[in-house]
């Protein structure tokens, strides 16, 4: 008859809950008896199962994750370094995928995740009636896309400050004609886009620049957006000497549609990015870094201590730094009559 873990509850004189967090190294257990429950263990050849230390905790060592594009690099970055951190403490991971309309309202109309989760990553921004949905779960959320709001813990970076940096600098080095590749908000619901063409705009005002909307264009968030948004911007009247692009990605599209024009960066169209990307280095883009893998582990780590630490009041908002990093895709206009 195989051990179980009563079994050893019994044998060493403390609850099945206790021999669950010593067993798989969780807190609230002295090292005495955490040795000592691993010795009785070993002797009856207990071996911990998942369903075991379920029933003894309450828990489902599971922690719950909704994503909109788990293929974009900001997202999947996000997840990689937040299912790390939940991994080594024991945790499994459910994600749900909601790219498509159809996918969000199921899930959210539905609630797949209720009594399978002991926390939730959410990594959009969930309008008023989902986030009623997601509270009713009764577990610890956690996010890493927009500001504070009610019931969440939020990891992010000011958006507005970032994208200020990057159009200040291209405003100082003397530029004039300032085009922009964004993203619009979307179903979505993201501030992201709206916060950086906010600066974009403030920015222009305060240089005295008048705003010129031939020179925004819709990039998607995506390589080849941007690298179709580049070609739009290059096709109108006058064209911009320097481009922000709101992510990096947008901003490697338009470095390579500044090459099939035959067009070079920064001698021709100086462009500045946003992230910091893993490949911002490889080709060279002047960029607002952030650390996305911080953004995740930092997340991650919130909820687990919401869950080791249930009575304590959450964090509402944690910001992390960012930094114009200089490289080489930007520089002074070289013709003053195309400032």
């Amino acid at each position: 008859m195989a051990v179980s873990i009563v079994d050893v509850a019994h044998a060493t004189g403390v609850s099945a809950s206790t021999v669950s967090r010593a067993l798989r190294g969780r807190p609230g257990v002295s090292e005495d008896v955490r040795a000592q429950i691993a010795a009785v263990a070993e002797s009856l050849g207990y071996t911990a199962s998942r369903s075991a230390a379920t029933l003894a905790s309450g828990r489902t060592f599971t922690i719950g994750v909704v994503a909109p594009y788990v293929s974009r690099w900001f997202f999947g970055t996000v997840l990689d370094s937040a299912e790390q951190v939940f991994s080594a403490a024991g945790y499994d991971v459910m994600l749900y995928n909601l790219g498509s309309h159809e996918a969000r309202n199921r899930f959210f109309s539905k609630m797949p995740a209720r009594k399978s989760v002991d926390a939730m990553l959410c990594l959009l921004i969930p309008t008023e009636q989902e986030a009623a949905a997601l509270h009713t779960l009764g577990v610890p959320m956690a996010t890493t896309v927009g500001g504070p709001r009610p019931g969440f813990t939020v990891v992010g970076i000011d958006d507005y400050a970032g994208a200020t940096q990057a159009i200040r600098h291209l405003v100082n080095l003397g530029h004039r004609r300032i085009g922009m590749i964004a993203g619009a908000s979307g179903p979505q619901q993201w501030t992201t886009p709206i916060e950086r063409r906010r600066a974009y705009l403030d920015v222009l005002d305060e240089a005295g620049i008048d705003h010129d909307t031939a020179l925004e264009a819709d990039g998607g968030f995506t390589i080849a957006g941007g690298e179709r948004a580049m070609t739009e911007l290059l096709a109108v009247a006058r064209p911009p000497t320097a481009v922000f692009a709101q992510s990096d990605e947008m901003a490697m599209g338009a470095l390579r549609s500044l090459r099939k024009h035959r067009l070079k960066t920064p001698d021709d169209v100086s462009v500045v990015g946003f992230d910091n990307h893993e490949l911002a280095d490889v080709v060279g883009l002047t960029t607002v870094a952030q650390s996305v893998t911080d953004q995740g582990t930092e997340a991650a780590r919130l909820l687990l201590r919401q869950l080791e630490e249930p009575d304590s009041p959450p964090p509402v908002y944690t910001e992390m730094p960012i930094g114009l990093v200089l490289r080489e895709t930007t520089a002074p206009p070289r013709l003053r009559g195309t400032q």
